[in-house]
């Protein structure tokens, strides 16, 4: 019902506001209007450095002055997205972001019947069906029908798009995700690959040059490339070092923001570079423990995690159980007790219990990892054996 109620109140706005036919033809393309993107850039770097409020306040500008076009109500979801990110176990903010997604393809549907409008529709109906399909996708979602659903609709605009001149970069955004990802999900879900064969071949090389030219040329899809091009590098093409370039550029543009905070705190210390992820996961625990928005359990689990590594291997005891007892507590407080940062936590902790001579703690810790580890587990084994010990 809320849902419903948001959407009636977004598409009753958008069609309050909906041009003539005379009016529409007389607009300009705004996707490529280089005087637009000056007067709304401080507006999107606000909303990716988590200053919601002053974000939105422009992009409600944007609807007042170009009432009728669907890229003032993509923008307001975009930012309903963000305040998304950082947590994906938090639905608070699907009804809202899936309601301006549903404006924008109806008002997209409309221009979309317009000759000159055609290309642009398309790329909002792409865009805004692609990014529901992402939130269906998530596994804290897991709407798997919905999201194929939307997904399907969204490659069904995108493969209508030819290229233009005005419009290349921003276009290019979605070619270069599905010619990466059309040949990487069935390398790695083979199950999938009776479903992929009926699509157009994709290229994965090709994908990551378009996503490239994506970050380096676009204005409204450019750090939505560059995120996906750091994960991608990072997480699938083994190239560490390149992702660590672009994750200490989107946090340095964007020091508010927890998700680049985050990531750029992780690549820092699997490139093993700990005294410059030090300073960085600090940074985020203090950022917690002042309730700044965006910053909670998922980044402070990574964040004391790192830091009780960081403190062990410097041979501090005392700080780096300080920071494993709080990743555990961060990863209880989230429910995340069946991931790897909370298991190695608690073996840690019997570690440090241990050498302390604190024998009742230290078996108390080894229990737990045998308790909540699959036994299959390394992190499983260890405790065993540790336990053996006694």
């Amino acid at each position: 019902m809320r849902r419903f109620l948001i959407l009636f109140l977004c598409s009753a706005l958008s069609f309050s506001y909906a041009q003539s036919d005379e009016e529409q033809d007389k607009q300009v393309i705004l996707l490529s209007d280089m005087q637009l993107q000056i007067e709304i850039n401080q507006a999107m770097n606000d909303l990716y450095n988590f200053k919601f409020a002053k974000a939105e306040q422009q992009f409600r500008w944007l609807k007042q002055k170009h009432p009728g076009h669907p890229l003032p109500y993509f923008l307001l979801g975009l930012s309903e997205w963000w305040k998304i990110m950082p947590d994906m176990d938090n639905t608070s903010h699907d009804d809202t972001f899936l309601a301006y997604m549903d404006s924008v393809i109806t008002i997209s549907e409309k221009m979309y019947d317009k000759p000159k409008h055609k290309v642009e529709a398309s790329f909002f109906l792409a865009a805004a069906y692609g990014f529901e399909g992402r939130l269906y996708s998530t596994e804290e979602r897991k709407k798997w029908a919905k999201s194929a659903v939307v997904g399907k609709n969204a490659l069904n605009y995108m493969n209508e798009i030819e290229d233009d001149a005005d419009l290349s970069p921003e276009l290019l955004f979605g070619k270069a995700l599905y010619n990466y990802f059309s040949v990487w999900v069935p390398e790695n879900y083979p199950l999938l690959k009776p479903i992929i064969v009926f699509f157009p071949k994709g290229d994965k090389k090709l994908g990551i040059k378009q996503l490239t030219e994506v970050s380096y040329n676009a204005f409204y899809t450019r750090i939505e490339a560059m995120v996906f091009l750091m994960r991608i590098l990072n997480s699938y093409e083994n190239n560490k070092p390149k992702a660590l370039q672009i994750g200490e550029y989107l946090h340095t543009t964007y020091p508010d923001n927890p998700y680049f905070h985050r990531y750029y705190a992780r690549l820092l210390y699997s490139s093993g570079r700990f005294s410059e992820a030090k300073p960085v996961s600090e940074k985020i625990i203090e950022r917690i423990d002042e309730d700044m928005i965006g910053y909670e359990g998922t980044s402070g689990r990574y964040a004391a995690f790192f830091l009780g590594q960081i403190y062990e291997s410097e041979h501090n005891s005392e700080k780096a159980k300080y920071y494993y007892i709080r990743a555990k507590n961060f990863s209880e407080e989230i429910e995340a007790t069946d991931t790897g940062y909370y298991h190695y936590s608690l073996l840690a902790l019997g570690d440090i219990y241990k050498k302390e001579g604190n024998d009742l703690e230290s078996k108390r810790y080894y229990k737990l990892v045998k308790k909540q580890a699959k036994r299959k587990d390394d992190v499983h084994r260890k405790a065993r054996e540790k336990l053996r010990d006694f």
